[in-house]
């Protein structure tokens, strides 16, 4: 992680954190796939302050290294405001176990974690599931990649409705699940190409995804999470003393 730790840190803004999503997070990486690098960073108050303030998000695509690297972070205030609203992307980014970049505040984000967990994380994993699914039979070449992507965030879905965990790789989530057909997915998916087509026919894995998709459902309405975020105040606090320390 040392040299995406180096290349994250040429970020202009002082960096609350930067973890690795995508496909390196969800465990079927292959050879070719890019880095999908997500954080939080800082601004500074007196830039914050200006008649023009810089855009909450920074974003950088380079295409110039051997594997593409794709970096994405938000300024802190928009990233907990995020975090706050039910947003599953920045909860998986926030909970990643490969950090690059990290800090003391983002030590105390980790711990605060738990807090803004809810039913309604639901309505993310299942939109973004239904949307993986249709990219998938509206593409005509449906590729291993698209389902592996459908299928991990319905299970990431209902396995964080009944434990109240974060857990985004499908490798580990399917150590619970012990479903066959996700193993051979990811087998296919790390010893070919990172676009490969799906050989076999759609039908099976439609009927697998409306059941997943009611699992996550039953999930959801037998959920014991509660219905809103319970630490506001401890953001608020976090927020106020991270800005204090970069007022310039």
């Amino acid at each position: 992680m040392k040299w995406l730790g180096d290349y994250s840190r040429k970020h202009p803004y002082p960096l609350m954190f930067v973890t690795v999503s995508g496909a390196h997070l969800y465990g079927f990486e292959s050879p070719d796939s890019d880095y999908d690098l997500r954080g939080c960073h800082i601004t500074p108050v007196r830039q914050l302050v200006q008649m023009s303030p810089p855009s909450e998000t920074h974003e950088v695509m380079d295409r110039t290294l051997p594997i593409e690297m794709d970096l994405v972070t938000h300024d802190i205030k928009k990233f907990f405001t995020l975090l706050l609203k039910h947003n599953g992307y920045v909860l998986e980014q926030a909970a990643s176990p490969l950090v690059v970049v990290d800090s003391p505040e983002f030590a105390e984000l980790r711990e605060l974690i738990p807090g803004v967990i809810t039913r309604h994380h639901r309505h993310h994993f299942l939109r973004f599931g239904q949307n993986q699914w249709q990219e998938v039979v509206k593409s005509g070449r449906p590729t291993v990649k698209g389902l592996l992507y459908t299928y991990r965030v319905l299970l990431a879905g209902i396995h964080l409705m009944r434990t109240g965990k974060v857990e985004s790789n499908l490798r580990r989530l399917n150590e619970i699940f012990k479903l066959n057909h996700i193993n051979d997915l990811i087998a296919a998916k790390i010893a070919g190409e990172e676009k490969q087509e799906l050989k076999e026919s759609l039908d099976w894995h439609e009927n697998e995804f409306n059941r997943l998709c009611a699992m996550l459902e039953d999930a959801h309405d037998h959920s014991q999470l509660p219905e809103e975020p319970t630490n506001r105040a401890a953001f608020n606090d976090l927020l106020i003393r991270s800005r204090m320390r970069h007022l310039n």
